[in-house]
């Protein structure tokens, strides 16, 4: 017997140190690690360098080559003539190959404009992506507790489990004896397979949950995987919001303020250098009908005061732009608060009800306890027995249920305020 003992607690011993141990902290980072989604992060970045690179690449020399042959059906003469001077006359046949080069001095601010709306469009897109990490967490939580509370009920029924057999040992013994009867011991019987199916299916539904949460975590979980309830210190109630959508209408008000200043860019002057080198026939000297090199360079301002014409509107659009944005800000901030304000009744509500739970409980397991003594003492039948193990059973059912559902609450309230 004591080898069997020895055994057996080695046995447990080995089973404890190679099970997995998980926290909720170190899910939801495994989670987040392996969503397809946190791919585009990087990806969002590498076009943000890409494209503020792009638009700052307009400072660069600016090269265009081109080439074009003609043939017209006059030319230009002169209309006179001087004795002992022949002017001749340029062919209807012409050519030229010209590379222009333009380098920007000032633009107005409209690249650098063009650089801050990409670099806020990027930082929007990256907030889209993180809104929706944001349900990976949520999903992590239903999972992850939804297996704790399994292992509670698992907990439960191999307690219910333990008082059965006691029970039937000793009927079994009084019936040896002459002081039970048959009945008696088969109902116990009955009620022992019954509470074998609850196993069944409360192992499979923690089975399908544990392996739901491997998938997400991209890890190989088994049955012995060890899930630990999150400390109370991390289930924290907080009011402060520090959502992603917050983070995301900040973008959105950023990138709204560099199109306004893109608005402003356009009504400045621009002044840039030019040059102008080419080939051609004929060339800047329109009396030398000879193939020839030929360039022009110097410098030049333009500005366009028709842009005036939409400056107006095109501010009155940035402006409503804005109150969108804040007006959906509003909106989310007030539903937020909704959602705590009946995040923090619920948690309440359940702290209440535990309470409660417990005093049913020691109250529930002491009737049981009198109604076992008494089934053993052959005062009362089997019936009676189970009527009160089940309400002790579905006591202490509640009170694990309403404890995975305080932890799951706060979590949620953690997620909602996106602490």
């Amino acid at each position: 017997m004591k080898k069997h003992t020895i055994l057996l607690i080695i046995l447990s011993t080995a089973l404890v140190f190679s099970q997995t141990k998980l926290t909720l902290e170190e899910c939801h980072e495994k989670a987040r690690a392996n969503f397809p989604l946190i791919k585009q992060k990087q990806y969002i970045v590498q076009s943000k360098e890409y494209n503020v690179s792009n638009v700052w690449k307009g400072y660069f020399p600016q090269i265009t080559i081109s080439g074009q042959a003609t043939y017209q059906s006059d030319v230009t003469s002169l209309p006179i003539s001087f004795p002992g001077i022949k002017i001749e006359s340029l062919t209807k046949d012409q050519y030229k190959a010209v590379a222009d080069v333009t380098q920007v001095i000032y633009d107005g601010g409209i690249m650098s404009a063009q650089a801050d709306i990409q670099k806020s469009s990027g930082d929007v897109d990256d907030q889209k992506v993180e809104i929706e990490l944001l349900k990976v967490k949520e999903r992590v939580n239903q999972l992850y507790f939804g297996v704790v509370l399994l292992n509670e009920q698992l907990v439960q029924s191999a307690l219910v489990n333990d008082d059965l057999s006691s029970s039937l040992n000793k009927l079994n013994a009084a019936l040896a004896n002459g002081t039970a009867m048959k009945p008696n011991i088969d109902i116990i019987l009955a009620e022992l397979l019954k509470n074998s199916q609850r196993e069944i299916e409360l192992k499979a539904s923690r089975k399908s949950f544990v392996d739901m949460l491997g998938l997400l975590i991209n890890e190989k979980l088994d049955e012995t995987v060890m899930l630990q309830p999150p400390s109370e210190q991390n289930a924290f109630v907080s009011e402060e919001i520090n959502r992603p959508e917050l983070k995301l209408y900040s973008a959105q008000k950023n990138m709204i303020e560099n199109q306004s200043g893109l608005t402003l860019s356009k009504l400045l002057p621009k002044a840039s250098l030019f040059f102008q080198g080419g080939y051609g026939k004929p060339t800047l000297n329109m009396l030398k009908n000879n193939f020839d090199w030929f360039y022009i360079t110097g410098a030049k301002l333009t500005w366009s005061p028709t842009n005036f014409y939409t400056f107006g509107n095109e501010s009155e659009i940035v402006e409503l732009n804005k109150k969108s944005v804040a007006a959906q800000e509003e909106a989310f901030i007030l539903n937020t608060k909704l959602t705590l304000k009946q995040q923090t009744g619920e948690i309440e509500k359940l702290n209440e009800l535990i309470k409660v739970d417990k005093e049913i409980v020691v109250i529930r397991t002491s009737v049981k306890n009198a109604a076992k003594a008494q089934l053993e003492n052959g005062v009362i039948t089997s019936n009676d027995y189970i009527r009160e193990l089940n309400a002790e059973d579905l006591a202490k059912q509640n009170l694990a249920i309403h404890k995975t559902q305080l932890m799951l609450a706060k979590q949620n309230y953690r997620v909602t305020t996106g602490n």
